[in-house]
């Protein structure tokens, strides 16, 4: 006998996996897993034939196959730990689960109206997941699409890669390290010039840093400030940095700071982030298509019973 009924146990199945439930007294225990780094864990699964039977509880035989099916079903981070070291863990839950549901079978529970309600609701939930991820998949993203979405979202999707030398000035929130000079706006900017100059003339950006930039927690790194997008820094500073072009040196920018004399190595543009470009459009295309649907299907409901958000 195949697993074929998988659905009603695998929203238990990830609730156990991702939390232990509060005792309740008046019902029967249920089974739990503890996701702790007390418990090793256990190597990756191995690679084993999809038809392969790996749990057996009587007539019921679930495959390699089916397992990872009902892995499919839950969320990033819990199907990463029921496929690694919490594997074990998560099979015995489905043995707990399938063991209960024969109980409750034995007790003739699944010939009652809550039964009956539940289990059309559950498999009705399941089957329109898989219709949206159909409709999604189905949904082409074509190079003109993929470039207007990238334009219109600019802000939220384009990041740069930066670095910057920064010269602190009299009342920068910054503190002043001990044995430098609280330069004033004039020294600050001076000092900003004088550094970018020797950049220009061939000075490694990365020593120069090093030796010189007030932002101590770049400066380590050679003045790097890895990859962000907009809103991220200080509105000048931003205002400059997305304005260069990679290996361009800015003159330098004044903000609360100091002066930040910036350079971009990288920027991540439409190419980089076509991927998640995809997924949004996708997501956004299949929403529509949800909701045409709903429309045609005209539903009613009972005013009286919904009251005026039913009209």
């Amino acid at each position: 006998m195949s697993l074929i009924r998988s659905v009603p146990f695998v929203c238990v199945a990830a609730g156990l996996l991702a939390q232990t439930p509060p005792p309740k007294p008046v019902q029967p225990p249920k089974p739990t897993v503890t996701l702790s780094a007390e418990n090793p864990g256990a190597p990756p699964a191995p690679e084993v034939p999809p038809d392969r039977v790996v749990i057996t509880m009587g007539d019921v035989k679930i495959t390699a196959a089916q397992f990872d099916q009902i892995v499919n079903t839950l969320n990033e981070q819990v199907r990463a730990q029921a496929r690694g070291p919490r594997r074990k863990d998560f099979a015995d839950n489905i043995v707990s689960i399938m063991v209960l549901a024969e109980e409750g079978k034995r007790e003739k529970l699944d010939q009652g109206p809550a039964y009956q309600t539940q289990s059309m609701f559950v498999s009705a939930s399941v089957l329109a997941g898989m219709a949206y991820q159909e409709l999604s998949k189905n949904i082409k993203v074509d190079d003109a699409t993929a470039r207007q979405y990238f334009e219109q979202h600019k802000a939220e999707l384009e990041q740069v890669r930066a670095r910057h030398i920064l010269i602190r000035m009299q009342g920068s929130p910054l503190p002043l390290q001990p044995g430098h000079k609280d330069l004033t706006d004039a020294e600050a900017l001076a000092k900003a010039q004088e550094l970018r100059q020797k950049l220009v003339g061939g000075a490694d950006f990365a020593e120069v840093a090093k030796a010189e930039s007030d932002d101590t927690g770049s400066a380590a790194n050679g003045g790097d400030l890895g990859f962000f997008g907009h809103g991220k820094m200080v509105p000048p500073f931003e205002q400059a940095a997305f304005a260069l072009k990679i290996g361009e040196l800015s003159e330098p920018v004044k903000s609360s700071f100091g002066y930040h004399v910036i350079r971009v190595d990288a920027v991540k543009g439409l190419d980089d982030v076509r991927p998640d470009i995809e997924r949004r459009v996708r997501a956004q295309e299949g929403q529509k298509a949800v909701q045409d649907l709903v429309k045609k299907a005209n539903a009613q409901f009972d005013p009286e019973y919904f009251g005026a958000a039913a009209k």
